[in-house]
């Protein structure tokens, strides 16, 4: 009985230890800095991928049947409207045309014959020396040959312009591709053969869709005040290697119909292009300055995680910290716009979010208040500069409530 006791005792002893080793400890309140979201005046900004187009394109094409005698123009350069750019063989349509000539004059010489018969006829039909019939007879032969004149007279007009599309000339002033033909080439009237396009550059076109409910929340925002409109839309463009075109322009088209296959509208705005740097065909992206949010929320871009689910902020509310998914718009200096997700006065983190999880404890340091979403500096006697204020318009921040 005396050696069980012991042995009792020393039980005891371990099961205490094990209870004390279970026991975990409490978790540790991450320190974190906040903002108190604001509203103010915002650009209302939106970014939609693009494609260049030229404002004209026209496809140069053979008006007549021949040969290709030669190019007189520099592939990929500037042409004038009007320029020379091919020469067809007119050796033809010269034959054609002389021979048009020649029954011309000869419809002319059967016309002057026919009138003078009947000037011939006129008097002696008055004095009944001829019938009326035979004048009559007379007076029509003269209107047919002078028919016949009018028609070849025609017939010569047509053979000089087909002549003259001979050289084919340049309808429109831009920059002219690569030929489609060469010398000795047969090209032909009836199919239209294609000889070379040629697209104005400047102005230039970027053409995009807009989706329909987009523009629908845009014109609720508009209605309700929520958004001042830009008259006209500011446009700019941000090429391919991520620069931004020096250049701005302006929305000149917006369609009046949704597209039943993608639910877009087409838009288009006008560039200038004076340095041929933009191309048709090229892909771009547009940014659209469309006007001014009334009452619009901003965040730092620290506050902000970006997932493939979109973004998110973490809140300070009682002590802990709690996800918000959030709707983002365009970044501007450094700070996300929020279309969505957040409203005046909700407390934001700003910092340590890869350590943060959802419900867990934060502890509020250093806070920010007022629309401008930035952080209070800390005076000489150690309390927050922006405490004071963030106390009267929003209260005391969530975070010092939960601890």
């Amino acid at each position: 009985m005396r050696i069980a006791l012991p042995l009792v005792a020393a039980m005891a002893l371990a099961l205490s230890a094990c209870g004390e080793e279970a026991a975990a400890p409490a978790p540790q309140a991450m320190p974190v800095q906040t903002i108190t979201v604001g509203s103010r005046a915002l650009p209302e900004i939106i970014e939609l991928p693009g494609r260049i187009e030229a404002v004209r394109v026209a496809e140069v094409r053979a008006r007549v049947t021949g040969i290709i005698q030669r190019r007189l123009f520099e592939e990929g350069t500037n042409v004038r409207a009007g320029q020379p750019l091919f020469r067809i063989d007119p050796s033809e349509l010269r034959a054609a045309q002389a021979q048009t000539e020649a029954s011309l004059q000869r419809a002319r010489a059967t016309a002057a014959n026919a009138a003078a018969v009947v000037e011939r006829y006129r008097p002696l039909v008055a004095q009944d020396a001829i019938s009326r019939q035979e004048y009559d007879a007379a007076l029509a032969a003269s209107r047919e040959a002078q028919a016949d004149v009018a028609q070849l007279r025609a017939q010569v007009r047509a053979s000089s312009l087909q002549l003259g599309y001979t050289n084919v000339t340049a309808p429109i002033s831009g920059r002219v591709g690569r030929a489609e033909v060469t010398e000795g080439a047969l090209v032909t009237q009836a199919e239209g053969t294609l000889l070379t396009r040629i697209e104005q550059m400047s102005p230039i076109y970027a053409t995009f869709d807009q989706s329909a409910a987009e523009l629908l929340r845009l014109r609720r925002m508009i209605d309700a005040g929520e958004l001042r409109l830009n008259n006209p839309v500011r446009a700019e463009l941000i090429l391919p290697d991520g620069t931004t075109y020096n250049v701005a322009g302006a929305i000149d088209f917006f369609g009046q119909s949704v597209s039943a296959t993608t639910g877009t509208v087409q838009l288009r705005a006008e560039f200038a292009n004076p340095q041929g740097l933009l191309l048709p065909g090229e892909f771009v992206r547009v940014r659209l300055t469309v006007g001014e949010l009334t009452n619009g929320i901003a965040v730092p871009q620290s506050a902000v995680s970006i997932t493939p689910e979109g973004g998110s902020v973490f809140l300070a509310v009682n002590g802990k910290a709690v996800a918000r998914p959030v709707e983002l718009g365009e970044m501007i200096d450094g700070q996300w716009i929020i279309d969505g997700g957040l409203k005046p006065g909700d407390v934001v983190i700003t910092n340590n979010l890869q350590k943060l999880r959802d419900g867990a404890p934060v502890q509020v340091g250093r806070a920010g208040a007022g629309p401008q979403g930035q952080r209070g500096t800390q005076p000489a006697g150690g309390q927050p500069q922006a405490q004071a204020a963030q106390g009267t318009a929003a209260g005391p921040t969530q975070g010092e409530q939960g601890n």
